[in-house]
């Protein structure tokens, strides 16, 4: 703690600080500072005791002479002063200084203030944006620890710490703007923490067993004819039976959900009549975005997030969430003061040389400095909070590259990931990468440390480029398809380390992946310039929807060569909403700010029989993942021989029923046949008895017409049952045929066909 003498130099420090801006910080809504309000004879705020500088943020609880109350802490590394501001319900603001100041961080324990108390913060200092110093106590900032948030962020010019429309627009942002925000922007709410998880069992799915699929609460429950209306678009609404027996039926055994961090819609979407629907634009790294609660946000949210994932959980399903700890919505130095760039812009923020601007890494106008202590400490401390207080199961990490730099460079031994390595609570958790960002060097595809599972983007475009007929030879293809060993068999990662996924949120859905090969992105209202033009798709024959009966029963057969590749490969298989059921989104790749039908996913489609049948072989691929653990694997193949028959754990085939050789692999080829063997999978169940099981022979032929392939005879086979076939329409049942080894199979053009080894 400091001494009198240091406590009473802030004291001191604090009341020229407010007298000095006394004028400017009252200027707007009649709301003057303390010393102010008090003379004028409005009743006396209440008193603030010096209360502890942690934990950080509004805590409730039972302080000095067991008065209830609320304890406030802040870092502000730079600031001169700090100011606590309460709102009432008609909006009327009262300013208490925080006078005590520990190791850079501002508290103080107000009695009698109860949760649901509405709050934020003015922060006092420089403004000097020439060295990066951006303070403005005209700015209402949110709490960056509030645990829940009232209120929408609107964007007027009121809510900028420089004049926005500054006629030099080149130095707009070295000019401070006066006006009063608190109008405009959202408060923090205070929260009670007294839920008790005890009761709660997490699934706990181990990682070889997992199946992902990527969801927007929102947008997955805003069209579900079964959910009540008052409840789509909601936490409550994916907790309703509806929502969670579709992925019971399905058989996934994660959901990882998009943002739902509380965040701020972006200016130029706001101008255009859009919204930011993904979430990617975090403001509050511990509060449940409020626009998706039904039950209210004055901390209601919170409570309501938590029933959703105890319901997940009591259906065996894992909650993963997105996560956007790169970077905040207040973009780059001509963005918006929410938070961040209020309380200490150098402290939180990358800055370039030149401090005015900031160091760009993502793409979104800033980054967070994750060398800094305090922003490391930011960011572990809300993760903890939503494993240990939410429930939640793991964390898919947005651009992860950005979290894992150093001082410049991507860095596997940096702060983030050497601190995420040794926490007792982070580490036993679900933990993804996204292994790039958009700075030199950030492609880090397959370098991240043992604990952490990777997007394979490896996987996607091989898959992609097979199917549509562009892989120059097969050497890659048949690395994705068994666990991506060149990539993660290194420092004792397994198979799981690569989540293999065809689409993501970020691009075409798969149905629009073989019905366009252009982006169509005018509704966005960028031209059509915004996403990604390497789409690596083929539209089979005609660009957008048909009418053309052909072409139609060509692209569901695509969809199903597609869903079978992922959901036959070793690694960990991650489906998005609403493929399983054709999904369009129209050929718009980049739908971020889509919140309405196109975002949204249609569930109507499910009364169409040709949608059905696609959901339904999607539920029976996962049920044989998870009947045969060959599937499975936790282990690498080895492709050396198993047993004194020379049988291997892995084989490759030609059409011609031979081994694959060098040469095979360096040759153009539509077709390959993939042998698992089921009699040696390494490691033992849960008794310490060997796992074996059946052994399967998967055959990919991606050309336009049907061809010739010999089935591999003894000691491969003696014989083999067909199990699944991607030319049927209908996959109800098995096909369930019984063929010779070295017998000649005609194998339909551009399908799957799945075979059991029979003794």
């Amino acid at each position: 703690m400091s001494s009198a003498a240091e406590q009473e130099a802030v004291r001191e420090s604090v009341r020229k600080v407010l007298e000095r801006t006394s004028k400017e910080a009252g200027a707007e809504a009649g709301t003057g500072p303390l010393e102010k309000r008090v003379l004028d004879g409005r009743q006396r705020p209440p008193a603030v005791w010096p209360g502890a500088p942690m934990p950080l943020g509004a805590r409730f609880r039972v302080g000095p002479d067991g008065v209830a109350g609320t304890n406030f802490a802040l870092w502000a590394g730079g600031a001169e002063a700090v100011e606590l501001c309460l709102f009432d319900e008609e909006g009327d603001e009262t300013r208490l200084p925080l006078t005590e100041l520990t190791h850079e961080i501002w508290h103080g324990f107000v009695p009698d203030v109860q949760p649901g108390q509405r709050y934020g913060y003015r922060v006092h200092g420089r403004w000097d944006p020439w060295t990066g110093a951006r303070w403005n106590p005209a700015k209402l900032l949110l709490d960056p620890y509030a645990r829940a948030v009232d209120g929408s962020f609107a964007l007027p010019a009121e809510v900028y710490g420089h004049v926005r429309d500054w006629p030099q627009q080149q130095v707009a942002d070295t000019v401070r703007d006066e006006r009063d925000s608190a109008p405009y922007v959202p408060k923090g709410v205070v929260v009670h923490d007294d839920d008790d998880w005890a009761e709660d069992r997490r699934p706990k799915t181990p990682w070889a067993d997992s199946v992902i699929y990527e969801l927007h609460v929102r947008g997955f429950t805003k069209r579900h004819p079964e959910i009540p209306e008052e409840l789509r678009g909601t936490y409550a609404g994916l907790a309703h039976p509806a929502a969670i027996g579709h992925l019971t039926r399905l058989g996934v055994t994660a959901v990882e959900l998009l943002p739902v961090h509380q965040f701020a819609h972006e200016d130029h979407l706001l101008r255009r009549g859009l919204h930011n629907y993904w979430g990617y634009n975090s403001i509050g790294y511990f509060a449940p975005h409020a626009d998706y609660s039904a039950s209210g946000t004055e901390g209601q949210q919170v409570g309501e997030f938590k029933r959703m994932v105890r319901a997940l959980h009591d259906a065996g399903i894992e909650v993963i969430l997105d996560v956007v700890y790169n970077h905040t919505a207040e973009a780059s130095e001509l963005g918006p003061m929410l938070s961040l760039r209020g309380i200490d812009n150098r402290g939180y923020y990358r800055l370039q040389s030149d401090a005015r601007r900031y160091t760009d890494y993502t793409g979104c106008g800033n980054t967070l400095h994750v060398v800094q202590p305090h922003v490391l400490r930011l960011i572990t401390d809300s993760l903890r909070y939503w494993v240990t207080e939410m429930g939640v199961d793991g964390f898919r990490f947005d651009l992860a590259a950005a979290l894992a730099r150093s001082m410049h460079d991507v860095d596997m031994l940096s702060p983030f990931l050497a601190v995420i390595a040794q926490d007792p609570v982070l580490r036993r958790v679900k933990l993804i990468a996204e292994p790039w960002d958009v700075g030199n060097g950030g492609y880090q595809v397959g370098a991240f440390p043992p604990l952490w599972t990777e997007w394979n983007d490896r996987y996607r475009d091989a898959v992609r480029d097979f199917w549509r007929g562009a892989l120059p030879d097969v050497r890659d293809l048949g690395y994705r398809l068994t666990g991506s060993s060149d990539l993660y068999a290194w420092g004792g990662r397994r198979p799981y380390a690569s989540v293999n996924f065809i689409t993501a949120h970020d691009g075409f859905t798969l149905r629009d992946l073989v019905s366009y090969e252009q982006k169509h992105n005018e509704a966005n209202g960028e031209g059509n310039r915004d996403g990604t033009s390497d789409n690596r798709a083929w539209n089979c024959g005609t660009e957008g929807e048909t009418d053309d009966p052909g072409i139609n029963a060509l692209r569901r057969r695509q969809l199903r060569n597609l869903l079978t590749t992922l959901l036959l490969s070793t690694g960990v298989p991650m489906l998005v909403a609403g493929d399983e059921m054709g999904r369009t989104q129209g050929g718009n790749n980049n739908a971020y700010c889509q919140d309405n039908e196109i975002g949204w996913l249609d569930w109507s489609l499910l009364d169409q029989p040709q949608w059905r049948e696609l959901t339904e072989l999607t539920a029976r691929l996962l049920a044989l993942r998870h009947t045969h653990p060959v599937l499975r694997r936790r282990a690498f193949f080895s492709g050396r021989p198993q047993a004194a028959d020379g049988l291997r754990d892995l084989a490759w085939f030609t059409r011609q029923g031979t081994e694959m050789t060098e040469e095979d692999w360096y040759a153009p080829a539509a077709t390959v046949g993939l042998y698992l063997s089921g009699r040696d999978i390494p490691g033992r169940d849960a008794r310490g008895e060997q796992v074996t099981d059946d052994s399967f022979l998967a055959i990919l032929h991606a050309a336009d017409r049907p061809s010739s392939f010999r089935l591999p005879g003894p000691p491969w086979a003696q014989a083999y049952e067909l199990v699944l076939d991607t030319s049927r329409e209908d996959q109800s049942t098995a096909p369930g045929s019984v063929h010779r080894g070295s017998e000649m199979l005609t194998v339909p053009a551009r399908s799957v066909v799945l075979l059991r080894v029979r003794e």
